[in-house]
């Protein structure tokens, strides 16, 4: 379906039983709603509800074409605009990566529409502000950045010889067929820039000014993430004034949803109760 927030149209794949407690569903660079896939069977026979959108700059008609459009205080606000168009007071929230930023910041700045947030792989992202400031190994892992900040230097080096660069990113989310599931749509022209345009609008002073969070929160990360360490992860917790858990999946990569969806479902159920 789609559904029209902000002056913005958004993509958004809808299941399980209509009147259930519903979940928003936010995913992760350079992927879309179809992360999720897996893991909403699981929520669906629970009796739950899922709205998975695609993001800004994933829904053709919601990819604004300004750096300044992609900051964090938009992308929360548009989180929040389709639970508006949805009619939804709140939800669980479920994000992924870049995902989970956006579902941290909502958590923080509207409580109220959120029941609980089940944050996977990114921690808070004043957590993850930290780190990069004094953490040399986040740093390292991090350093992928300054690549993805790079206007047309990013996109050549990523969409060159077929994408083979993007392709080798997604490596850990399964067969070729799930890769290019993710790969192609970033080939369709402006939609690799506007998936970018969220790392060249994201400043440290953005993430350090998400508040602390106070509903029942679960953090998912795994421990073979190339992207964030231990030290970020550990760091979460003291961002999370209510109920908190932390769920370490061992040997699992960073695409969680896609390699681990039976695990996130199951830490998904424990943290919404259903």
């Amino acid at each position: 379906m789609r559904v029209d927030a902000r002056g913005l149209t958004f993509e958004v794949r809808t299941g399980g039983p209509e009147a259930g407690d519903p979940v928003l569903l936010l995913h992760g660079f350079p992927q879309h709603s179809g992360e999720w896939d897996a893991v909403v069977p699981a929520l669906h026979a629970a009796g739950l509800r899922t709205y998975a959108v695609d993001q800004r700059g994933y829904s053709p008609g919601a990819r604004p074409v300004a750096v300044e459009a992609y900051r964090i205080p938009e992308l929360v606000a548009d989180a929040a605009g389709v639970l508006d168009a949805l009619g939804v007071t709140a939800a669980h929230l479920v994000g992924h990566d870049w995902g989970a930023i956006v579902a941290w910041g909502l958590a923080a700045a509207h409580p109220e529409r959120v029941r609980t947030l089940t944050a996977v792989s990114v921690p808070h992202p004043a957590a993850m502000a930290h780190a990069l400031a004094t953490d040399p190994q986040q740093k390292a892992r991090s350093a992928y950045m300054t690549l993805f900040r790079k206007p047309g230097t990013a996109e050549k080096v990523l969409l060159s010889l077929g994408a083979a660069g993007l392709r080798r990113m997604l490596a850990g989310v399964g067969d070729a067929a799930r890769v290019a599931r993710y790969a192609d749509p970033m080939r369709e022209p402006g939609a690799l820039t506007a998936a970018l345009n969220w790392y060249r609008a994201m400043s440290r002073v953005d993430l350090a000014a998400v508040e602390p969070v106070a509903v029942p929160t679960t953090f998912v990360w795994s421990d073979r993430d190339v992207a964030i360490g231990r030290t970020a992860a550990e760091a979460c917790a003291a961002h999370v004034t209510g109920d908190y858990r932390f769920v370490e999946l061992a040997g699992v990569t960073h695409w969680i949803p896609d390699e681990a969806p039976g695990a996130l479902a199951e830490a998904i159920l424990a943290r919404a109760g259903a």
